[in-house]
């Protein structure tokens, strides 16, 4: 055979394969998306032109009068917070009387870019923090009418948290719940070369990881990921809801936010992308009602990280809350095992509940939630405290 049908036969394996991909991913996240009643999909508008997706979970019976905002962290989605009961926060809370708001950061999920300008991998988490945070604070005060709202944060989400309170959008948050945010980051060898291959990774744009983790996800459960027990631990995870996790929830993530947290590591800070703003020095300055969760097993937000960054706030009232055994806890909370772990729903998410039905304004008669509006189908892709 001449070289010419050894090309065409190649390309023909090629097409093929990638066909195939295409299928199997399709009917993977068909087969293993979450069997749980849509939630009402809003738009929010930020002021660059960028269009957020927010998904809002509504209380059948709304006590509280200030809507939780429900922000995921790097290379996942609006998932972890609305998942399937019982591993969902956002039908968690909705039960308790909270109106819910999950947001799918811009580059994430249907987000959408503006018409013209700035490619859609072509931010930073400086966006997160100016544009994207605000956006998703006012739609919702505009929802729910209200003047103030929770924000409850993991990893990435929580320090875009910290961020917006220190801006000028930070009088309209009622608290901020941090649930396994570091804002340390050790300069360690192993992080370092994590960051680095993911930074290659990502080149020129973007790094698509989710196609990968969905072409996998049917085999977690029989086998384990490398590197998997840095999001989650398997043995506190079962695994149907881990099949479920990385078919749904994870997503791309940008190579200038992975440049900015290679800046972040190498240094141990936690600043803007150009190096002028300092967020975790801002922490001590913040007054709002803090709540400062993470898991003893966490390798990602350390016990030992989210105790320090407890130690540089100087809110009168501020929590720590950390997730383990030694703690009375049934098991060790990892950093994804905070939401999706065996003991979440009954250990974590309780917490999470109680603390803001005591720091929330109580509606003087409970809403009745009117009819939803028509949803659009989504195509697939020891505690401390001070008083």
């Amino acid at each position: 055979m001449d070289a010419s049908r050894w090309v065409v036969w190649v390309l023909v394996a090629g097409v093929a394969l990638v066909l195939w991909n295409v299928l199997w991913v399709v009917a993977v996240r068909r087969w293993y998306r979450p069997r749980a009643e849509l939630p009402q999909v809003l738009r929010a508008r930020c002021e660059d032109g960028w269009e957020l997706v927010i998904h809002a979970r509504r209380a059948a019976v709304r006590r509280f009068e200030e809507p939780v905002l429900l922000c995921h962290g790097l290379a996942a989605n609006r998932f972890t917070f609305d998942f399937e009961p019982p591993y969902s926060v956002a039908h968690y809370l909705a039960e308790a009387g909270f109106d819910c708001f999950s947001v799918e950061w811009r580059g994430t999920g249907h987000s959408r870019r503006p018409p013209r300008g700035r490619r859609y991998t072509d931010f930073t988490i400086d966006d997160h923090i100016l544009q994207d945070g605000p956006a998703l604070l006012e739609l919702a005060l505009k929802e729910t009418g209200a003047k103030c709202a929770f924000w409850l944060g993991h990893s990435l989400g929580g320090l875009v948290g910290y961020g917006v309170a220190q801006g000028p959008h930070g009088e309209k948050l009622a608290g901020l719940l941090a649930l396994g945010a570091p804002v340390h980051f050790k300069s360690e060898p192993f992080l370092r070369t994590l960051i680095s291959m993911g930074v290659r990774a990502a080149w020129p744009a973007r790094f698509r990881q989710e196609w990968m983790s969905a072409s996998l996800a049917p085999f977690l459960g029989y086998i384990n990921l490398p590197l998997s027990d840095l999001l989650v631990n398997p043995k506190h995870i079962p695994p149907r809801i881990q099949r479920q996790v990385y078919a749904n929830m994870m997503s791309s993530m940008s190579r200038k936010v992975l440049l900015q947290f290679q800046d972040w590591i190498e240094h141990d800070m936690f600043r803007s992308f150009d190096r002028t703003k300092d967020w975790r020095a801002g922490i001590a300055k913040l007054q709002l009602p803090l709540l400062i969760m993470g898991g003893s097993s966490d390798r990602l937000a350390t016990p030992a990280n989210v105790e320090s960054q407890f130690a540089l706030a100087t809110a009168p009232d501020r929590t720590l809350h950390i997730f383990g055994t030694d703690h009375g806890d049934k098991m060790n909370y990892g950093h994804g095992d905070l939401i999706f772990g065996t003991g979440a729903p009954s250990e974590v998410y309780p917490v999470i509940r109680e603390w803001l039905e005591r720091h929330a304004s109580a509606l003087p008669a409970a809403i009745t939630a009117p009819a939803p509006n028509p949803v659009e189908e989504e195509p697939r892709q020891p505690e401390r405290s001070v008083p």
